[in-house]
């Protein structure tokens, strides 16, 4: 088991590659190109200059997260063609510079939700949250809100030049099915796989976040059936999933320490985000720090299953509070998440020395 840390870049994360060289047991950075218009090709190039810059911190980058799907391969229009072939073109390239795991998602418009990045704690941090009711109606006021708080930085999947067409994307949805997504998925992956297969990269896909219905919009990866499904799609191993423990647990349906355990054996998991949720209704919650008597799940034994299934795959710590003042993107501040690496850190270490 790979522990490792996200990194959006020099220019659009506050934390740097020398603080993350020097979290204990980190030898991993989960990385992107966040200057590349969606849908383009990444050129080598720039991925081998991004390698370059991890590599010289002493770090490493085997996990990229994420190559965004263009919406028109979501929405299965015949421009899809393009965008697909430019995806395979990026596989290989990304394969070139030694990639293994590629992390993605396909949910419509907006890559994860949440209604408030600012939540209070009782111990005075802050964190993110979801307010179900808050989401059943206009976008815009969401949208105003995560574009006031979110402390000058870009947020993934909330771009400006995404939420510019926010009205087309939503008429071009009208109408679309969960099965309507689910055919476009399919044909997807039956298009990029192969390619995977070729070069030796995983493609792991990311469960709607939250794993719950919003605005209307089709969902198709908020279950354990729903992830049965799409690794029945292509039957490789090539076609696997990045298992968000906070994302599943987000549907009060899922039993995430039996959705793990089942696809970890089945060999089907690539890549797990370790994140903890308290719900404070039945469908609405905050994320809290990564202990478990401080969130819904119990964070040892999700390790305890990854360390006695043998998984050799990745992991990170995922969206952790903002604590001691930090100013940085709600969610992916240094200070919690580095406290959550050797949280999991000392879990594994402590199950595999039990034994």
């Amino acid at each position: 088991m790979k522990l490792s840390f996200r990194w959006f870049g020099t220019n659009a994360d506050s934390v740097s590659l020398k603080q993350i060289r020097q979290i204990p047991g980190v030898h991993q950075v989960v990385a992107t190109l966040y200057d590349i218009p969606v849908g383009e090709t990444w050129p080598l190039s720039k991925i081998l200059n991004l390698k370059k810059e991890i590599i010289a911190a002493g770090l490493k980058m085997d996990v990229i997260e994420s190559v965004n799907v263009h919406e028109d391969i979501k929405l299965g229009l015949p421009s899809r063609a393009k965008y697909i072939k430019n995806y395979q073109e990026t596989i290989r390239n990304l394969a070139k510079a030694g990639v293994k795991v590629i992390c993605y998602n396909f949910m419509p418009i907006f890559d994860w939700t949440r209604t408030s990045l600012d939540y209070k704690l009782p111990d005075g941090s802050t964190a993110l949250a979801f307010q179900r009711e808050l989401v059943q109606e206009n976008p815009q006021e969401l949208i105003k809100k995560v574009e006031s708080n979110n402390n000058g930085f870009v947020m993934p999947g909330w771009e400006p030049e995404r939420l510019a067409k926010i009205k087309e994307l939503f008429s071009a949805y009208a109408g679309k099915t969960s099965a309507d997504l689910a055919d476009n998925l399919k044909y997807f992956l039956q298009q990029i796989i192969p390619v995977c297969e070729e070069v030796g990269i995983k493609m792991a896909i990311h469960p709607d976040d939250p794993a719950q219905d919003i605005f209307g919009l089709p969902r198709i990866c908020k279950s354990e059936n729903d992830l049965e499904r799409i690794v029945s799609m292509v039957d490789s191993p090539a076609n696997a999933l990045t298992i968000c423990c906070g994302s599943l647990a987000s549907n009060p349906q899922n039993n995430v320490p039996h959705i793990l355990e089942k696809f970890v054996r089945k060999n089907r998991v690539a890549f797990v985000h370790a994140r903890n949720i308290k719900f404070t209704s039945k469908y609405d919650f905050h994320e809290t720090s990564h202990l478990s008597e401080d969130g819904d799940l119990d964070m040892y034994k999700l390790m305890k299953i990854l360390v006695d299934n043998n998984f050799t795959g990745y992991i990170r710590p995922d969206h952790g509070r903002a604590i001691w003042d930090e100013k940085a993107m709600p969610g992916y501040g240094l200070f919690d998440r580095a406290l959550a690496e050797e949280y999991l850190y000392g879990l594994i270490e402590g199950i595999k020395k039990s034994k």
